[in-house]
This record gives C-alpha cells, sequence and structure tokens, in this order.
C-alpha cells in the first residue's frame, strides 16, 4: 500500500500497485490527447514513474493542496502536463474523469502545459528551462522561513541545452541547496528527432562539474525511480541530480522512441491499437460525451501574497544636494530592513549591488543577500518563485537592460504566475550616460505595458522614490520601480519647499502636480520631471502659465488627473524612454479611449544614441529644460 514518505523501500505490492496505476494513468494520456486531438503523449510516457513516484510519495496533502508545509513538485517540461495531470488525479488531487473529458478545453483549468491554479501544480511552465530555476526559489523559500520542506524538480534532457539551467545548477551548489532533488527524464527524444542529435550535450559531466551528486537509473523501474529520490532526501551533503533512462512511448509498441508522439496526438486508429496493447478499453465516445458538460475542477487561487512589512519613517532629500533616485531606493531599503527586523526579505544582484546601490543591504543581512552574479535568466524565474512564498519578501535590483530586456520571456512567466517580485531596475534611459547605446534601456514601460499584471513606477525626484519604495515592498503583485543613473535635483512646489516631500504619500496611479497652468500641460515621467518642472518656470517668467503633473504610474493613470490634463489646449509627455512605447502612448491610448481631443506632443528617445554625458544626450534628445521649454513654445506657436 502506498504511503507518503521516502522513508521504507518499495515492497512487492507496493510495485505491482504502482505498475497497475501507471498502465491506468498512460492509458488517461491517450485518451485526453486524442480527444483534444493534440498534446504531448511520448513524453508524458516516458516521464509516467517519476512522476507518480513524486505526487505519491513526497509529503503533499491531496485535499489540501496549499497546505504549508508540503513539499514542492515542480515539473519544468510543462508539455507533459497530461502525464503531470494524470499523476495528480491519480494521486486524489481531482478527478481523473473531469481531467479526462476536459483537457485543453477551453475554460478549462486542465491547459496544454502545467498551469498553476490546478491542485498540485506549484508553478506555470512550458518555456523550457526555466523550472530549476523556481525550485531554487522555492528552497530558498523553505530556508528563509525555517520550514522544513523538500523542492524536487522533474526536468526534461533536451532542456539541458538551455544555458539558465546551468545557472541554476551553479547556484544551488554555492548556497548549498541540499534539499533540491533534480530529476531528468533522459529519454533522448525531442520534437525534432534524437536529442543528442539535435544538440549534444553532456549531461551527467554538466552536473558533477557544477557541484551535483548525480546518479542513474531506469526511469521505467519503479524500485530505482523511488530509491534514488530516498537516497536523494536523505542525503544532506550537496543537491543531487537524477538522470532516468527512459524510452519515448513506452511501452506501446510503434510508439516506442518515435519522436514525432513528443507532440502528436495518436489519430482513432492508433488509439485503439495503444489501448489494446496497454489493455484497456476504447472510452473515446464515452469521453467525447462528457466533454460537453461542464468542467468540475475547479481553480485555485493564486493570488499573490501581501507580505506584512511596516514601512519605516520616509527620508525627506532637500536642495542642499543632488541626489540619485538609485540612492534613494538603497536608503529606503535599509529602513525597511530595520524597521522589520523579523521578516525575511530577500535580495538578488547580480554582480551590480554597488551600482544598484545595495551593498548596504549586503552588509546588513548578508545572509539574506543573494549574490548571483551574471546570470540573469536565472535570477528572474528564482526571485519571482521565491516571490510567492508567504512570508517572504523578495527584490531584485539590476539595471534595466538587464532585470527587463534580457529576461523579458522570465518576465512573462512572472506575470502568468501571479508572482510578487519587486523588480528595481536602475539605469535606464539616457540618462546611463557613457556607457552607450548597448545600455540605454529605453524600453522599461513598453515591456511591462506588454503584460498584463505588472505594476511599473518610475518617480520623479528622491523623494518619490523614496515613498514609492516603501509603499511597493508592502503590497502583494509583481511591481517595478525603475529610476535612472544620475542625481538629480528635488522637486519644488510653488513655495519652494520639496514637493514629495513631508505629508506626500504614494499613491499607485495618482498624477501629481507641483505646478498649476492652463495655457499648456506637461506630463512628465521620470528622469525628466525636475527639467520639466524648470521649464514650466521658465515659460513662467514669459507669461506662459504651464502645469506640471508628475507621473509615476504610466499603466494605470488616475482619470480624475487625466481629465484635468485633457482640459489644456495643448498637451505634453516628456520621458527619458523610447517615444514609441511609454508615456505618450499611454496618454494617447487613454485620451482616444475616453473620447477626449487635445493637441498631444510627445517628447522623448526616438533613436539611439551614443556614448556621452547624460545632460549631452538628453540635451540632444530634447529633454533637457531648455529643449522642453523649446518644444512648449514651438507647439504654442504653431496652434496659432
Amino acid at each position: 500500500m502506498i504511503g507518503r514518505g521516502f522513508s521504507d523501500p518499495l515492497d512487492e505490492a507496493t510495485v505491482a500497485e504502482l505498475r497497475e496505476r501507471a498502465r491506468r494513468c498512460r492509458g488517461a494520456v491517450l485518451t485526453m490527447t486524442t480527444l483534444a486531438d493534440s498534446g504531448h503523449p511520448g513524453g508524458s510516457f516516458s516521464s509516467m514513474e517519476m512522476l507518480l513516484a513524486l505526487y505519491h510519495f513526497a509529503r503533499l496533502r491531496p485535499s489540501e493542496p496549499g497546505w504549508p508545509e508540503r513539499d514542492r513538485v515542480v515539473v519544468s517540461h510543462g508539455h507533459v502536463s497530461p502525464g503531470v495531470y494524470s499523476s495528480l488525479a491519480d494521486a486524489g488531487f481531482f478527478e481523473m474523469e473531469d481531467l479526462v473529458a476536459h483537457f485543453r478545453q477551453a475554460g478549462s483549468p486542465f491547459e496544454g502545459h502545467v498551469a498553476r491554479g490546478v491542485p498540485g501544480v506549484e508553478w506555470t511552465t512550458g518555456n523550457l528551462g526555466q523550472g530549476l530555476s523556481a525550485g531554487l526559489g522555492f528552497a530558498f523559500g523553505s530556508r528563509m522561513t525555517g520550514t522544513a520542506w523538500h523542492t524536487f524538480v522533474a526536468m526534461s534532457d533536451a532542456e539541458q541545452n538551455k544555458g539558465q539551467v546551468a545557472e541554476a545548477r551553479r547556484a544551488a551548489a554555492k548556497y548549498e541547496l541540499v534539499d533540491v532533488t533534480a530529476i531528468v527524464d533522459v529519454n533522448d527524444a525531442q520534437i525534432s528527432g534524437p536529442a543528442h542529435v539535435v544538440m549534444p550535450v553532456h549531461i551527467r559531466e554538466d552536473w558533477e562539474a557544477d557541484g551535483w551528486d548525480v546518479v542513474e537509473v531506469d526511469g521505467h523501474d519503479f524500485r530505482e525511480v523511488y530509491g534514488a529520490l530516498r537516497e536523494a532526501v536523505a542525503d544532506k551533503s550537496r543537491p543531487r541530480a537524477i538522470l532516468a533512462r527512459t524510452h519515448m512511448g513506452w511501452p506501446v509498441s510503434f510508439m516506442t522512441d518515435r519522436f514525432e508522439y513528443h507532440g502528436r496526438a495518436l489519430t482513432s486508429d492508433e488509439y485503439v491499437r495503444a489501448m489494446a496493447e496497454l489493455g484497456l478499453p476504447d472510452e473515446l465516445e464515452r469521453y467525447r460525451e462528457l466533454r460537453t458538460r461542464p468542467v468540475g475542477t475547479e481553480r485555485l487561487d493564486i493570488s499573490p501574497p501581501r507580505a506584512h512589512v511596516a514601512a519605516g519613517q520616509p527620508r525627506t532629500y532637500t536642495r542642499e544636494k543632488d541626489v540619485d533616485d538609485r540612492g534613494a531606493w538603497g536608503s529606503a531599503l535599509r529602513d525597511v530592513a530595520e524597521a522589520n527586523a523579523d521578516v525575511p526579505i530577500a535580495v538578488f544582484d547580480c554582480d551590480l549591488m554597488e551600482s544598484v546601490r545595495t551593498e548596504g543591504y549586503a552588509k546588513a543581512r548578508p545572509q539574506l543577500f543573494l549574490e548571483f552574479g551574471v546570470a540573469e535568466s536565472n535570477t528572474a524565474t528564482c526571485s519571482g518563485a521565491l516571490s510567492i512564498v508567504p512570508g517572504v519578501v523578495s527584490i531584485w535590483a539590476d539595471f534595466g537592460v538587464f532585470g527587463i530586456d534580457e529576461v523579458y520571456n522570465q518576465q512573462r512567466l512572472n506575470d502568468i504566475n501571479h508572482a510578487s517580485l519587486k523588480l528595481v531596475v536602475t539605469h535606464c534611459g539616457l540618462d546611463v550616460g557613457e556607457d552607450g547605446k548597448t545600455h540605454h534601456c529605453l524600453d522599461y514601460v513598453g515591456a511591462l505595458r506588454a503584460f498584463f499584471g505588472w505594476k511599473a513606477i518610475v518617480p520623479g525626484d528622491p523623494n518619490q522614490t523614496d515613498r514609492a519604495v516603501r509603499w511597493a515592498l508592502g503590497e502583494p503583485g509583481n511591481a517595478c520601480i525603475a529610476v535612472g543613473r544620475s542625481k538629480l535635483p528635488v522637486i519644488l512646489d510653488a513655495g519652494g519647499r520639496p514637493f514629495f516631500g513631508d505629508g506626500y504619500e504614494f499613491r499607485y496611479g495618482a498624477i501629481e502636480w507641483p505646478r498649476e497652468g492652463e495655457d499648456a500641460v506637461i506630463l512628465a515621467m521620470g528622469t525628466v520631471a525636475p527639467s520639466c518642472v524648470n521649464a514650466a518656470d521658465t515659460l513662467a517668467r514669459e507669461g506662459l502659465r504651464v502645469g506640471v503633473g508628475v507621473v509615476a504610474c504610466p499603466l494605470e493613470l488616475e482619470h480624475f488627473g487625466m481629465e484635468r490634463a485633457a482640459d489644456a489646449p495643448l498637451l505634453l509627455t516628456a520621458e527619458d524612454h523610447n517615444v514609441r512605447s511609454g508615456l505618450g502612448s499611454c496618454v494617447a491610448d487613454w485620451l482616444a479611449d475616453n473620447g477626449r481631443v487635445t493637441r498631444l506632443v510627445r517628447l522623448g528617445a526616438d533613436r539611439y544614441e551614443t556614448s556621452g554625458s547624460a545632460k549631452d544626450l538628453l540635451r540632444s534628445a530634447g529633454l533637457d529644460a531648455e529643449g522642453i521649454a523649446g518644444a512648449v513654445r514651438g507647439a504654442l506657436v504653431e496652434a496659432r
């Protein structure tokens, strides 16, 4: 009889029971993929023994899938969802009949690649190479919360070619994540043919070179698979990788070692033949009728967790000296850490701590500062997975080109997974200056705009940065704070006091007005906001009344503030960003969606610039105070 935990060796009765369960699950895989006329039966067959072993013996509670102390099982090769789902159903997480009838059906939780929301699925995967990184995130969560769960990561052999897998292996070895076990389905088959032909990879040697213990087993032998998992859980010396040698499509004769069945459902005739070989009845028509009925399995709530974090005492910067927003971020981080001594606040770094101003935190809380080197793909996924562990605040600070551009796919998966990552990207825009066009991140808003759940915060000066950081660290969901490189003057109100100083409270979406005016309105985002205020002051001395609204949240424009801006006869947007995809585009969309008509002029970067000082590059792009004032004058002249 199957019991939870990898404690005792398997007896003959349990092995026989597992083999029977595997036979029935393989039949379910064939029925659901044939019914849906799509899916991945071949890999589901080769991974079946490892999946059943994981979902039957890991410390899980099928009746309580969110049990906080559960082991975490991540399936990196998410295309084997038929095998994953059937194993979960067999373990009691939901009804097998409901799964088979509604696999890959619109509105069903049983998607074509494994997805959170299905009971038992910890992380949505399918983009190969990310699962091990997610597993590391969960393992760090176990360590930081003091909860002793084990993390298992099931993988394919083809994805071992991915660079992110190597990044994750090295990080696991460096941080001695001995409670992580990887098990790799080595079936030597992928879409285009044998894996060793498509791209040769020295799988065992690579894992060993990166500091892992490696064992090889017959992946279709329950005794060997279970025994290797049992030894891995007991071994506390280093992380272990299990290479499970399998056969694509086994044990159906015409499917075995045929890579065409990696991603092709069987024809009706093939289905009948395969089910006969498995000794199972043809149930296709019965399930075809069940598919017309409502799905019974409900998606789990995967809303991002909220960490209970005290904001601490805000700092107020004055005009005595200019301060860079990245410096204000680093100071706010240390303040919040001091105010929350008992909260695990993990900060990830990619060899840039001094530049992104996290060196102070690294010294204050070294056990929670994770240095991953130049391995951004692994960092993005690992920090995202850690962020869904209740009670943990997960932060990654990096340059814009690395934290957004280089890892667009990983941040997309963090969005899909409803993560709660706090991403702080510095060195955004032309303000990066001398590093040149390769490092001028000009699409930090545009990239996030393509997602559905990310919040984007682009503060206007150090004081707004300070308040935004304190707000964001206590909020659920993914949030990106994007700042530049240079020191900025503090924005003052009309009376000469810090506009975002004492009494200011950050509100997501709000448009703040340091200057009033009816002749024209400038909506300013980020680094150029102080220059916009200076431009308005210059124009005021010429008799022009120009309002300035600081927009820190371009993806959620406050309706009242936008109505106010749209009332002006001339509306300009100014941003150190690609003029085609940032604030200007967000404002244009708002005007169109709300039926408002006004003259709109968009100021921003319209080309790649060369190396040079930030001051010179912004002047070249017309984003200094003089250029902005000139744009207002020119537009007003044209309007007349």
